[in-house]
């Protein structure tokens, strides 16, 4: 614990938190839309339960280091091109995260149309299969989170807690994007297109097409920032309105 007393690695420390938190944003959106299928009382459970895993599968990667170096080895030959383990990580990660997001808009759609016409069901999962597909999926996530951490300090002690703070802010902000979410329905279906762009990067990233994060990450922020003015936009519209109904 030298570095205790070495300013840079505190710095270093800080940088690789606050950007374990920015590469955990696309995780809380995806653990936040599936704590949605659930019953209100379970959600808040759901999401604790879901960044608890997450931290824990980040903190077993870094502790089996020199395992998850050699998943970058070739593991097969696919038209021309080697494929390893991390590959098809990846790719399949990307695969499932295409899946449960055109599902996802599929149900949205279903649902809004059975409300117009009075006939909506509302549909729920079971606790457990939730759980199952946020740890799938914090599986695929965490790879990004580790190779990341690998990337910028030597010391495994200042890793796992950049991984520790990061997934306690989590924690934090995961309630209020989840009910913002739900209480937004474009909300939800624009997070859904973003884990559609983050699945096609992730099989893009498996396949040796890198994409800068920089620019999937400034693509939602602006996208956020334009359906925010929107929703004022509309929560302004439908104060005028009713103060136009108001009897004068």
């Amino acid at each position: 614990m030298e570095w205790i007393t070495d300013p840079q690695l505190w710095v270093a420390l800080a940088t690789l938190t606050a950007l374990e938190i920015v590469l955990g944003v696309d995780n809380i959106i995806f653990i936040s839309i599936l704590c949605g299928r659930l019953p209100e009382h379970q959600r808040a459970k759901a999401r604790t339960i879901g960044l608890m895993l997450a931290m824990l599968t980040r903190i077993a990667l870094l502790f089996t280091l020199s395992w998850f170096m050699t998943l970058t080895e070739p593991l097969l030959t696919i038209f021309s091109k080697a494929i390893s383990w991390r590959d098809l990580i990846l790719i399949g990660g990307g695969l499932f995260l295409l899946w449960k997001s055109v599902h996802e808009i599929h149900n949205s759609l279903e649902y809004n149309d059975a409300r117009d016409t009075d006939t909506a069901i509302v549909t729920t999962a079971s606790f457990g299969a939730i759980i199952a597909q946020i740890a799938i999926i914090d599986i695929v996530f965490s790879l990004d989170s580790v190779i990341t951490a690998v990337g910028m300090v030597n010391e495994l002690s200042i890793m796992v807690i950049a991984i520790v703070i990061a997934v306690s802010v989590m924690l934090f902000a995961a309630g209020p994007i989840g009910n913002f979410v739900d209480r937004h329905p474009t909300i939800k279906m624009l997070a859904l297109a973003f884990l559609i762009l983050v699945g096609f990067a992730l099989i893009g990233e498996g396949w040796d097409l890198h994409i800068p994060k920089g620019y999937i990450y400034f693509a939602m922020a602006f996208s956020v920032a334009v359906e925010i003015l929107n929703l004022r936009m509309r929560a302004n519209r439908r104060t005028v309105e009713l103060n136009k109904s108001l009897p004068k």
